[in-house]
């Protein structure tokens, strides 16, 4: 097979690195891999093709800004990507993130549309299926269901300053997108699969697939990170995100802080130099990184991965940190508690923090040991790149052969 996937990114954030992961896995069974990017700069083992530029990123941040249309900006970076799927030829496409100021739905759908390509789309959030935001649970919002208009997201990414133009996103998103005769989608988590069967994505196939990591890089390792920032004899309670935003609970650890005892050190990751400059005492902060090694180490090191997050889909981060043996605290949120049971980590109620230092406490009494065990067997019976990948080639594969019998 000759296959193409299409993200915001490639190699780096989560999305990116799954995208990545999947090209490796494709390729390791005899297959072809491109995948096309709209920004960033790391090196991939697959064929890749930028999209656009960064005056276009910059122009399709505009007409999201003043007049409330992301997705359908990128005119010209589309049209250029459709004549190097031209030269492609691919059997099939796997999209990923369309949005993040990089390319045209409705150049890309019609084409896609028009030439019969089968289209496996991955969904991280509900952006697909909604007139504007990514997220809606927050405030309970139920237009999804029928016709979004008088969004009450609209100055949430990807926000805009002045005009709601939902009621026509949300019509235009759903010709485009409910256009292709063989389009599968998967989803990270059953809860995320339960919110397309209530949109108008609900008569296609939606495979439930949690997502995969490389258990070779993310495993307990003897880590030096303590003795290196001089933090030994600390107890860690981690958090990663990047960005980091009240969405993330970033004001949460804030309050938690108050609570933990002059013993334990919360480090998060990702910060901004603005996030950095404003830390209280007992609250660590490092920048973004992109270095597994780092990460793991970090992970490695942590009594406990607390993930209080308001608003996502499966975090890659809950997974990564059990699979270095971290048991993991997170609210109630999307499909995050999907992630743990009862050995490997806790589920709290958004906002509560007494909660989370109480789940805190809880984990830091048993047998590390143990809980090391139960967590990296988790990762290895649930989320192993190359069981859940190998998914894919079989979606993949299946949608070509459906394709054969349309033809």
């Amino acid at each position: 097979m000759k296959i193409l996937q299409i993200n915001t990114t490639v190699n780096t954030g989560s999305t990116g690195r799954i995208a990545e992961d999947i090209g490796k896995v494709l390729m390791a069974n005899g297959h072809e891999s491109y995948i096309a990017f709209g920004r960033g700069n790391q090196s991939s083992q697959s064929n890749l093709i930028r999209i656009g530029s960064k005056m276009d990123f910059f122009l399709h941040g505009l007409r999201t800004r003043f007049f409330d249309r992301h997705g359908f900006g990128s005119k010209k970076a589309t049209q250029q990507l459709i004549c190097e799927i031209e030269k492609i030829k691919p059997d099939a496409i796997g999209l990923h993130n369309l949005h993040g100021y990089y390319l045209n739905i409705e150049v890309l759908f019609e084409y896609l549309k028009s030439n019969h390509i089968p289209v496996l789309w991955t969904l991280f959030d509900c952006w697909a299926f909604t007139g504007h935001c990514t997220y809606f649970d927050d405030i309970d919002c139920k237009k999804y269901q029928t016709q979004c208009e008088k969004c009450p997201k609209i100055d949430k990414y990807p926000n805009s300053l002045f005009v709601d133009n939902s009621f026509k996103n949300f019509t235009d998103k759903k010709k485009f997108f409910t256009s292709l005769a063989n389009i599968d989608f998967v989803v990270h988590s059953d809860w995320l699969k339960g919110l397309v069967k209530q949109s108008y994505l609900k008569n296609y196939d939606v495979n439930s697939l949690p997502s995969g990591i490389d258990l070779d890089l993310f495993s307990p390792t003897s880590s030096t990170i303590k003795k290196k920032f001089n933090i030994v004899g600390k107890k860690i309670i981690l958090g990663c995100a990047s960005p980091w935003s009240e969405r993330k609970g970033f004001k949460d650890f804030f309050e938690l802080r108050k609570k933990l005892d002059k013993n334990s050190l919360i480090v998060l990751i990702g910060l901004s130099k603005k996030q950095l400059n404003n830390l209280p005492d007992g609250i660590m902060g490092i920048p973004r990184t992109d270095s597994i090694e780092e990460l793991v180490m970090w992970y490695s090191a942590a009594d406990v991965f607390v993930n209080p997050t308001y608003q996502d889909n499966f975090p890659t981060t809950n997974i990564e940190a059990l699979a270095c043996g971290t048991p993991v605290i997170t609210y109630n949120t999307g499909g995050s508690p999907e992630a743990v049971d009862d050995k490997t980590g806790r589920v709290v109620e958004k906002g509560n923090i007494e909660g989370l230092f109480k789940s805190i406490k809880e984990m830091q009494t048993l047998n590390r040991e143990t809980l090391t065990n139960d967590c990296r067997e988790r990762a290895l019976e649930r989320f192993n790149k190359n069981d859940r990948y190998k998914d894919y080639i079989m979606l993949f594969e299946n949608l070509i052969s459906n394709q054969t019998k349309l033809n």
